[in-house]
């Protein structure tokens, strides 16, 4: 019989890849995750893992064992979320990916009423627009622009929303008046850094304008939006952040509108989890209350 405890140094290494980082994690030497790994191995009578250059990887016996370890791993949390009261079933951490803009922007604003309703349960938010492995369980639910095409999750539509042009009362006072897109030509941009953009779906752009002058870029869009705000130029921003601003102009909204859609992903395994579903719905809930300010339909 093995030690469930080894199981939970062999998902970590599933998931991480490298003994340091394993380590750390589980706050042992590496010296102890490598001989859990080999005491699993002699137990299975399978080498489960091939080392690398690119770190540990899993063999095709470690694939079949991570079906079956990350359900034991389920069904854990499971009984610990279940079982113990109502109270309980409210506790505990829930790790969120979410793109860097809506997380910052929008969501943060409804983190007070969150840590009302639900105080035991811990938020961590991972803002970033790439990619959140769930299957790593580097998040327990993510937030994405499109649906995953792949894995072992359920992914509901979260919401529709809507981005424009927009520039400062600062910067328009300094500029040519802009009255058509071909009043465009004559200004600046703020924007994304192509090569370092992680869905082509960010590169909205050049969509509407050919060649545009981009005299500042950033990959994040915290900073394209404080940029703007500042007056460094024209930038496609999210409605549900710039209307927000007296200080940013709209420009040209028949004509430059880019629609996307929010996707919120969970794993199957802990799809049910309480605290799951709690944060959840709270998302749910929230972004149909402020429908309107995502889709930039003004009051």
């Amino acid at each position: 019989m093995f030690d469930w405890n080894d199981i939970r140094f062999f998902l970590e290494l599933s998931r991480k890849g490298r003994l340091t980082e394993v380590a750390k994690a589980l706050k042992v030497d590496h010296t102890t995750v490598s001989r859990r790994i080999s005491t699993l191995e002699q137990q299975l009578d399978a080498k489960l893992f091939e080392s690398t250059t690119r770190g540990y990887v899993l063999t095709q016996a470690g694939e079949r064992l991570l079906t079956q370890a990350e359900s034991m791993e389920s069904a854990s949390a499971s009984i610990l979320d279940n079982i113990g009261g109502e109270n309980r079933n409210l506790t505990g951490v829930v790790r969120l990916g979410v793109p860097e803009g809506f997380g910052s922007q929008f969501l943060s604003q409804d983190m007070p009423l969150f840590q009302e309703l639900h105080p035991e349960i811990e938020l961590e938010f991972v803002a970033n627009d790439r990619f959140v492995s769930l299957s790593k369980r580097e998040a327990d639910l993510s937030i994405t622009l499109e649906r995953p095409r792949s894995g072992r999750l359920i992914s509901k539509k979260l919401t529709d929303y809507t981005l424009r042009l927009y520039a400062s009362r600062a910067y328009l006072e300094k500029h040519p008046p802009i009255h058509s897109m071909n009043d465009l030509k004559d200004h600046n941009f703020v924007s994304y850094i192509d090569e370092l953009v992680p869905d082509p779906q960010m590169l909205y752009l050049g969509e509407f304008v050919s060649n545009p002058n981009v005299t500042l870029k950033s990959s994040s869009i915290v900073f394209q939006f404080q940029a703007t705000l500042a007056g460094s130029g024209l930038s496609i921003m999210h409605c549900f952040v710039a209307d927000e601003h007296p200080d940013l102009i709209c420009l040209l909204p028949s004509d430059i509108e880019v629609n996307r859609t929010f996707w919120l992903n969970t794993p199957e395994d802990i799809h049910d989890l309480a605290r799951i579903k709690a944060v959840s719905q709270f998302l749910t809930d929230r972004v149909e209350l402020r429908k309107k300010s995502l889709l930039g339909i003004l009051p």
